[in-house]
């Protein structure tokens, strides 16, 4: 008899030798596991039901190697369309296309051709559902947190959990069981096998709760099901066929396991539940319970929730497997079952429904929103019916009018929508540029319809609505036109006063008196069909917007067919003939009924003014986002500075229009009505931008409506008193007097994280008191006379501290571009409005420049010659300590005794032509031997050079560096006031030429400036292999791209799927070369022009495959 000692020693030895063993079974297994799994790395284009846009990494192994099948979670094959890559371990990579996803499970099948995988020995792996028991030793094989490969050891401790919630309103599993194990699996690792030391695949990792690295898994038995089917589908054609069908039933309700306890306390008769557990399977612990019911479904008023499931076609059913296998072999049969709700035996006989027929396989693609039938998914989640008209993304057109994500349409244009053949029917009626109520509702507030207005895109931003439908033989998704070409919808964008630019009738400016133009059209053809709508537009913001930014109630539009009185409306009324025209009553009558009545309290300023104050909304579309802007959504107040027949003009700050490409809703104090404007002129330099409309379109407001006077002399100067005129949201004028503190405060803002419009080389107005950061308006004297412009200026914290920051007033939301994420801050200071005014009588008089139509007429828009410098000022006393001489000090101050201070050169704006002849902390003294003390002096030394024949566009300059005078012939540039007008859309991503914020850092790359990538898009081929923004494009495929034509010559060259080398060169300098592969199904490439002939903004296909071109 052996000692306990030697017993003991016996026992640890067999352990050591079991362990031994289970070590070289769990080695032998993986070696033959880890080739079979596969980094996926999946891109989805478009959101679609549940999913949103964008790029991922996740994990599939193979499952079929003859047939190269590849099993993995549904929310990695999406539900709708994908492009994906798989990479085995030895890093070969193939392209997997989708052959089918669950309705409801949590898996998915890619396939791929076997023959591609020319370099790994590799094998599938079986799937063994039967073999997961409690206490089962497991590894989770997979890409785990971006790792290659990554295996985690586990031990299943519950087959029987409930399947994971994730969130309420994407995908959720239901109506099974999950297993559950404590192996602490993350981000990319769905889709990861979880094997056996025999290297079987025992289950499927679906998610985990990172609180308590608990992991998920999905049984495996309707995956083994669906497998075989699909092999059996495969075997009948001898080949792949043009779909999978795998039958799949459903009563659209949701069950969920309950112990007995449970069950009893519902109701359960005592009789009920011994027979139940007398024929099911030993241990069995409780039956299904109805938990919810979708409406219009099956079961809807038939089952209810807390109802009992105790058979189904006379068999007991207490498992979610038996019931799945039930409803599958029934599809389009009718089942009985018996039930007991309340301890009351029920018994329903229901028609099972095909799952596939209440899951969409095809959306509308309109304005950048996503539109499709209320899948059975997102149905469950909302508690509305399938097949309603969802909105899986906004887009522009929807979002403009506030419609946010997850809505249903209910109707559009007065009509019902029903289903998505009737929304694409509305649409194809109506005209670009038409406004029409739609109604919709959101679960969140599902009792309430909700009410906008939606306007009809004018401009060509997208294009043409498209229908895709998913087509699983090849696994994409195939567009085809949804309305045809001879609707109004597809015609053409011109406003509806367009008159043909190459007739002869098209009258030039230069052809007709400056101040007395006669519109050379009939009036009547201008009124837009939607002005002459009545209806309330009531602006519905999504619960994330600030409620301050939302409108609840617009004014009334009405607009009479009658044009006011004929003739011309003096573009500058006299001070009298103004106050006499609001206070007395208007010859028109319904312009007598609508006029405004003004406060007899309100200061005479205010009575003046408010005829010419103007509230903006601006749109900005995402798709073309360009110059850097930061926002889709901006308001501010504008002022009228020139109202004729044919022409009205706004001057507003950069701020509130900050790029033309644009949609603007002009709404006017004087007339309750709201108008389009279009960007004419925005200033290189200077906060402002000039917005025309058409005053016809005002209808009897066009008496109304008044043009301010301009007051751009004498000059402010400290003390004097102001009047700080504005609109609030309401359009209701807000006024207050004020002292001005500092006329002459040099406006000095860093760059942001994304460059965009600033302004430089400026000088601003300080109050002693305004309105708040977020009131913008103008400046006036005791009679109403403008003598500036209360701007706003937005920033990143880079101004001075002494300026208050609040949070820029707009609607920000979740973009699908981005490259910023600082916060944005604004601030409001004073405009002088000379600069304004100089504008004006440019374009007035008819001053040389290029020609754009503007309201059907052909008018030139002014140059602007700049010096492209950004300075900045240094008083007199630090110029001394630089060394600057006593007589300049002296020459200085006498100048301006005001100021006595220098300009310093900050930096040249990149491409200019002062680049290399200016010096960072160059002091300027003089121009042509005249000195200069502040950035005036400097823009009438550029309009000199304009104004004098001959001139050769060049400054006489005398600076101080280094210790030394030095002079100078320095050149200026001249910049017009269009902005950016033509982008490229390449893989995703938005590409224009580097526009002034971007030169203005003072660096284009030596290669050639290259084009610069503005904004990238989620789901593109540029977010899944990297090309971000803030970039230069250099070289394509070792060609250069020094501009936009180049760039564009060389990427029609590139065809669809060709990998493509990429050389960029970053903001901070630094150089790169990526690859990416191009997709032309889901991202042909297109651009995006103005053309001033027309006033329009003109989108062309560069190059797509014949199936999705526009």
């Amino acid at each position: 008899m052996e000692s306990p000692a030697k017993e003991d020693a016996g026992g640890e030895l067999a352990m050591e030798i079991e362990s031994s063993v289970m070590a070289e079974d769990w080695r032998r297994a993986l070696s033959r596991v880890v080739p079979s799994v596969v980094v996926l790395r999946t891109t989805a284009p478009r959101a679609f039901d549940t999913e949103v846009a964008g790029a991922s990494y996740a994990t599939g192994f193979v499952v079929d190697k003859s047939r190269g099948i590849i099993l993995t979670n549904r929310h990695v094959v999406k539900p709708g369309p994908v492009v994906a890559e798989a990479m085995f371990v030895n890093r070969e990579e193939i392209p997997v296309y989708p052959v089918y996803r669950d309705p409801v499970h949590d898996f998915g099948f890619f396939r791929y051709d076997p023959g591609a995988v020319k370099f790994l020995k590799y094998d599938e792996i079986p799937l063994a559902p039967e073999a997961a028991s409690v206490g089962l030793e497991i590894r989770v094989v997979g890409n785990d947190s971006g790792e290659k490969v990554s295996i985690l050891a586990g031990t299943l401790a519950r087959l029987d959990r409930e399947a994971p919630y994730y969130k309420k309103d994407g995908y959720n599993d239901f109506n099974t069981f999950y297993m559950q194990a404590a192996s602490g699996t993350k981000g990319g690792s769905s889709g990861s096998p979880v094997v056996d030391c025999q290297g079987r695949a025992v289950a499927l990792n679906a998610g985990s709760k990172s609180s308590s690295a608990s992991a998920f898994f999905l049984p495996l038995e309707r995956v083994v099901r669906a497998l075989n089917l699909i092999r059996d589908s495969w075997d009948g054609f001898g080949t792949k066929p043009e779909s999978v069908y795998i039958p799949r039933g459903t009563l659209q309700a949701t069950f969920q396991h309950k112990g007995f306890e449970e069950t009893r306390r519902l109701g359960l008769r005592n009789e009920t539940e011994q027979m139940v557990r007398v024929v099911s399977p030993a241990g069995e612990t409780g039956m299904l319970v109805v938990d919810s019911v979708v409406p219009e479904g099956p079961a809807h008023k038939h089952l209810e929730p807390g109802d009992v499931l105790v058979r189904i076609n006379e068999e007991v059913v207490t498992q979610f497997l038996r019931l799945e296998t039930l409803l599958d072999d029934s599809v389009g049969r009718k089942i009985d079952l018996e039930i007991e709700r309340g301890g009351v035996p029920l018994t329903v006989k229901l028609q099972v429904e095909d799952l596939h027929s209440i899951t969409p396989n095809h959306f509308l693609e309109v304005s950048g929103a996503v539109i499709h039938p209320l899948s059975y998914q997102q149905a469950r989640n909302f508690r509305f019916k399938c097949g309603l008209v969802y909105v899986a993304e906004a887009g522009y057109m929807l979002s403009r009018a506030s419609v946010p994500r997850h809505a249903i349409i209910k109707k559009l244009a007065g009509e019902d929508i029903a289903n998505l053949d009737d929304l694409i029917a509305v649409l194809s009626k109506l005209a670009r540029g038409s406004r029409v109520p739609l109604e919709y509702v959101r679960y969140t507030d599902r009792h309430r319809n909700k009410s906008v207005l939606v306007t009809i895109d004018q401009h060509e931003w997208y294009a043409p609505p498209q229908l895709y439908t998913r087509n699983d033989a090849t696994g994409l998704w195939t567009a085809k036109p949804a309305i045809a070409s001879e609707s109004p919808f597809l015609a053409s964008a011109h406003h509806a006063n367009h008159v043909d630019t190459n007739s002869n009738s098209v009258p030039s400016l230069s052809e007709s008196s400056p101040m007395d133009l006669k519109c050379q059209y009939d009036s009547e053809n201008l009124a837009d069909g939607c002005i002459k709508m009545q209806t309330d537009d009531e602006i519905v913001v999504d619960g994330s917007h600030s409620s301050e930014d939302s409108l609840v109630e617009k004014k009334r539009r009405r607009v009479d067919e009658e044009i006011a009185a004929e003739g011309t409306l003096p573009s500058y009324g006299d001070l009298e003939d103004v106050k006499g025209d609001l206070l007395r009553h208007p010859s028109n009558g319904e312009g007598s009924d609508l006029a405004r009545t003004i406060s007899s309290n309100a200061s005479l300023a205010e009575q003046v003014i408010e005829p010419a104050l103007v509230m903006f909304e601006v749109h900005v579309p995402p798709v073309c986002m360009l110059d850097g802007v930061h926002s889709q959504h901006f308001f501010g107040t504008g002022v009228v500075i020139h109202h004729s027949d044919c022409l009205g003009l706004v001057a507003v700050d950069r701020n509130t229009v900050a790029v033309s490409i644009s949609d603007i809703m002009l709404s006017f104090a004087a007339y309750p009505i709201e108008i389009p404007g279009e960007v004419v002129f925005l200033h290189p330099v200077h906060n402002f931008a000039l917005v025309a409309y058409d005053p016809s379109a005002l209808g009897a407001g066009a008496s109304v409506v008044r043009a301010a006077k301009l007051l751009p002399e004498p000059a402010l100067r400290r003390g004097d008193s102001v009047y700080l005129v504005g609109l609030s949201r309401s359009l209701q004028a807000t006024s207050r007097k004020s002292i001005i503190t500092n006329p002459c405060t040099a406006v000095n803002i860093g760059s942001a994280d994304c460059p965009r419009y600033r302004a430089i080389n400026m000088e601003v107005i300080e109050l002693d008191t305004d309105f708040g950061s977020s009131f913008s308006g103008i400046l006036t004297d005791e009679q109403g006379r403008v003598q500036a412009l209360w701007a706003s200026f937005s920033t990143q914290g880079h101004i001075l501290k002494r300026i208050k920051k609040r949070t820029k007033r707009r609607i920000t939301r979740k973009l699908k571009y981005g490259c910023s994420s600082s916060e944005d801050h604004q601030f409001v200071r004073g405009i002088p409005i000379y600069a304004i005014s100089q504008v004006l009588e440019k374009i007035i008089s008819g001053t040389r420049g290029p020609f754009r139509l503007i309201n059907g007429m052909k008018r030139p828009m002014p140059f602007v010659r700049l010096l492209e410098v950004e300075l900045y000022p240094t008083l007199l006393s630090k110029a001394r300590s630089y060394g600057l001489s006593d007589n300049w000090v002296q020459a200085l101050a006498k100048k301006d005794p005001v100021r006595r201070q220098v300009l310093r050169v900050k930096g040249c704006l990149a491409g200019s032509k002062a680049e290399n002849l200016l010096e960072q902390g160059d002091m300027i003294l003089a121009i042509n031997k005249e000195p200069i003390t502040c950035f005036l002096d400097i823009e009438k030394a550029c309009q000199e050079l304009d104004q004098s024949i001959g001139s050769d566009g060049v400054l006489n300059m005398t600076i101080f560096r280094q210790g030394k005078e030095i002079d100078l012939i320095v050149g200026t540039d001249v910049r017009d006031g269009n902005g950016t007008t033509r982008m490229v859309n390449w893989c995703g991503c938005i590409i224009q030429d580097p526009h002034s914020a971007v030169r203005a850092l003072g660096f284009l790359p030596e290669e050639g400036h290259g084009v610069y990538v503005a904004r990238w898009c989620h789901g593109s081929p540029v977010h899944r292999y990297g090309l971000y923004a803030l970039q230069w494009i250099i070289e394509i495929n070792g060609q250069p791209t020094p501009d936009l034509e180049t760039f564009i010559q060389v990427v029609k060259g590139l065809e669809d799927g060709e990998f493509v080398r990429v050389r960029t060169v970053h903001l901070n300098g630094k150089p790169r070369v990526l690859t990416l592969k191009q997709d032309l199904h889901y991202w042909p490439t297109w651009e995006l022009s103005f053309e001033p002939e027309t006033a329009t903004w003109r989108r062309r296909t560069i190059k797509a495959l014949q199936s999705t071109t526009s």
